[in-house]
């Protein structure tokens, strides 16, 4: 299962995870082949992507670290709660946020060997919702690798599910601009950090650390953020943890302006900016839960081979299981055996195989795809 952009959606195609959007409505499921008619309604919709069943795994299903229903009931009423500021400017339904948090909390707590194998698929005028629930679950993916307490988990969490809500007072166009954004558009933007701390500081159930993660999400560890320039240890903790999970999932997510970076090329980015752009421990943390080559990703190996990741594993996400498919030559590998590369050391993953015309003429070369 792969990630293929609008574009290069072809009729015939099998659906391989249900597209669905923030009110949980079911736009296609999975299994379906594409026709024409599919994709000119996916695209009308202004879905940037889906996920396509290209055969290479049959025998294998990519897990969310959590549920769908728990993951599109926190979609639904952030979107609830941000549409309703936007339209009232009064925040309502707030006190369901800790309902929310506490079914996520749950979900990763019982989840040993949380590993982040799929990117979030969403339109680009719901982009929002979802980010802020991703943001919300990759931070509190980060906090557990780092020790918090329960109570310090819904704290964070609170805070990382309203970090955009300032966005709520900002101009739509501006937000969803496909072009490059004046001083002045983007100006308008950074404000967004202090907007949304102002809001919750206008009620008195949310705590400093949660306000805080807001106001400071966008502050840097080399002091280039904003909007203080706080830099090192003048960022809280929390600030950021929900910092480092937004930028990873504006990375891997597809926008108006620019299509999304490949996991791996996330993860390399994130990689480097220990002490940098946030606080070593808090990179560290990050990563070792996040998959650099997910599921279902087709690889080529320094020798040659073409093989497609299976399994990952909390610690190594450089060193995927994988299962050789190719040979060298490009001819199909007829015992399809798996290689565990935290075993094999003399084997490293060279090039990372998705919609290009690589990928293309290999699967139609040897009849893979559907």
């Amino acid at each position: 299962m792969r990630r293929v952009p609008i574009n290069r959606l072809k009729p015939g195609m099998k659906v391989g995870r249900s597209v669905i959007n923030a009110s949980e409505q079911v736009l296609l499921s999975a299994g379906v082949i594409l026709t024409e008619t599919f994709i000119a309604r996916l695209k009308k919709l202004d879905i940037p992507s889906i996920y396509i069943d290209d055969g290479f795994l049959p025998d294998l299903q990519i897990e969310d670290v959590v549920s769908e229903k728990v993951r599109y009931q926190a979609i639904q009423q952030t979107k609830k709660i941000f549409n309703d500021f936007r339209y009232t400017k009064t925040l309502m339904g707030l006190d369901k946020i800790e309902h929310i948090v506490d079914q996520i909390i749950d979900e990763l707590l019982n989840n040993k060997n949380i590993m982040v194998n799929l990117v979030d698929i969403r339109s680009n005028d719901e982009y929002t919702f979802g980010h802020c629930v991703n943001t919300c679950i990759l931070s509190m993916i980060t906090a557990i690798r780092l020790g918090y307490t329960p109570s310090r988990l819904k704290l964070l969490a609170v805070g990382a599910l309203l970090h955009d809500l300032g966005k709520t007072l900002v101009p739509p166009e501006i937000l969803n601009k496909p072009g490059k954004l004046t001083n002045e558009e983007y100006h308008l933007v950074q404000k967004h950090s202090e907007y949304g701390f102002e809001l919750l500081c206008q009620h008195q159930q949310f705590q400093n650390p949660s306000k805080l993660a807001v106001l400071h999400h966008h502050e840097r560890y080399n002091g280039t953020g904003y909007p203080h320039g706080l830099a090192g240890k003048q960022i809280t903790q929390n600030s950021g943890i929900v910092g480092l999970a937004d930028m990873y999932d504006a990375l891997t997510a597809d926008r108006v302006y620019r299509s999304a970076f490949l996991p791996h090329e996330a993860f390399e980015m994130l990689a480097a900016s220990g002490d940098y752009l946030f606080e070593f421990n808090i990179v560290k943390a990050f990563l070792h839960h996040v998959a650099a080559y997910p599921i279902g990703s087709l690889v080529r190996l320094n020798t040659g081979e073409i093989a497609v990741v299976i399994q990952n594993r909390p610690g190594f996400s450089l060193r995927p299981k994988l299962r050789v498919l190719f040979l060298a030559n490009s001819e199909p590998c007829t015992d399809q055996h798996e290689i565990d590369l935290t075993e094999v050391h003399n084997l490293t993953i060279t090039q990372v195989l998705n919609d290009s015309m690589d990928l293309e003429s290999l699967t139609t070369k040897n009849i893979i795809l559907p």
